[in-house]
């Protein structure tokens, strides 16, 4: 079982942080689903990824070689990762059930810092998790980088 990272954005937003987390599982060794509340969501990222520097090898779910693909991008409406993920990166305070965070090697919780309503929902999910047994790091980027706190 890994643990749960909560990343807190208040200077930057997902799609600056979400390129520099997948470079770090993949060097890792690890597949990822990178989970999203609407299949629009998906799309734009998948895009964003595509016009990023660096090559981030992935695909939207839905496609003929989903198994195949060291990262997935799936709406949370969408049938389960069928690349077997060893990380989930969860975005718009998508669900990430304990039992599910149990199976992983690192459970990464992506959230806005600028929205209450996203930090409420990412208060929920740390109680929630560390609730069922999965251990959690807040890591925050107010100071000007990022910096695990306690």
């Amino acid at each position: 079982m890994g643990n749960a990272l909560f990343y807190h954005l208040t200077r930057s937003n997902a799609e600056t942080l979400v390129p520099q987390l997948l470079g770090k599982a993949l060097s890792a060794g690890w597949r990822v689903e990178l989970r999203g509340a609407t299949a629009t969501r998906m799309e734009a990222l998948d895009a964003g990824l595509w016009q990023a520097e660096g090559f981030l090898p992935h695909g939207l779910a839905g496609g003929p070689h989903d198994a195949r693909q060291p990262v997935l991008l799936r709406a949370a409406d969408a049938p389960p990762a069928a690349n077997t993920p060893d990380c989930l990166m969860a975005l718009d305070g998508t669900e990430v059930a304990p039992e599910e965070a149990q199976a992983l090697s690192r459970v990464c919780i992506i959230f806005d810092g600028n929205d209450s309503m996203a930090v409420d929902r990412a208060r929920d999910q740390w109680r929630a998790l560390t609730g069922g047994g999965v251990p959690a790091e807040y890591w925050s980027e107010a100071g000007g980088r990022w910096e695990k706190k306690r």
